[in-house]
């Protein structure tokens, strides 16, 4: 029998990099999948590859409304909720403090933890209810930004490290009817973007010249990750029958950055 046989997950931020990564694989050990994303025609192209096996939802996370919209829609579609996966999230381009405009500042901050942090909270409350109901399971991307320095700048890795604290207070708050774990992925070959306007310089991620020898060289295994690397954590963390003891917890899979 497949891990996640009739589960059904609903993934935030799902249609690109790490998060379609976790739904195709969540779709292979047997889950129906629902998906939030800001970006149509990634969404498009997810529909396109797997037509019965999950819906998609156009929305922004930011707003509990469309949040509250993907669990009614998977619901009405699926039956039930047993997972939600938080993953959207947007990066800074590793911006330091004193690189910031003061009169920039608000407005980068609100941005950036409206979609990292705050997403997450609408996701876990609008899914609450059911998965409460169904004694399922949240699993929240972090970061090794969410533990070490430098992996960001000031807002991504501020905002990864109140991340972890979210995991705990909710594994606190939801048990013992719901587990609430995390993955911290290492550096990742994804296109996730910055913040609109924090940096003349801003690309997504793996555009950055030199980025993947650079990550590849700065961790033990020496060599970046790719999505999936990341993907059977996700399916572990969501099982009942595999971690049916594990609450609050982060699983690192960043390379061995924490050996060096």
């Amino acid at each position: 029998m497949k891990t996640l046989e009739a589960k059904v997950a609903m993934v935030s931020g799902g249609a690109d990099g790490i998060g379609r990564a976790v739904v195709e694989r969540y779709i292979r050990e047997g889950a129906k999948v629902a998906v939030l994303d800001i970006n149509e025609s990634k969404l498009e192209s997810l529909k396109a590859a797997y037509p019965e096996e999950l819906i998609t939802v156009h929305g922004d996370v930011t707003c509990y409304e469309d949040n509250a919209r993907a669990v009614a829609d998977t619901v009405a579609a699926f039956g039930k909720l047993d997972i939600f996966v938080g993953n959207a999230a947007l990066f800074d381009y590793f911006v330091p403090l004193r690189k910031l405009a003061p009169e920039q500042l608000e407005q980068s901050f609100d941005k950036l933890f409206h979609v990292n942090v705050l997403g997450y909270m609408n996701g876990v409350r609008a899914a609450m209810a059911e998965l409460k109901r169904n004694q399922g399971a949240v699993v929240l991307t972090v970061s090794n930004s969410g533990f070490y320095p430098g992996g960001g700048g000031i807002l991504y890795v501020t905002a990864k490290h109140a991340v972890v604290g979210l995991i705990k207070q909710l594994a606190y708050e939801m048990a013992p009817d719901v587990r609430v774990n995390g993955v911290s992925p290492g550096a990742t070959d994804t296109e996730m973007k910055s913040v609109d306007g924090i940096s003349d310089r801003a690309q997504p991620l793996n555009h950055i010249n030199g980025f993947r020898d650079n990550a590849a060289n700065a961790v033990p295994l020496k060599r970046i990750a790719s999505p999936e690397d990341h993907a059977a954590f996700y399916v572990v963390l969501a099982s009942n029958e595999q971690s049916p003891m594990t609450t609050g917890c982060v699983i690192h899979s960043d390379g061995g950055w924490v050996a060096r």
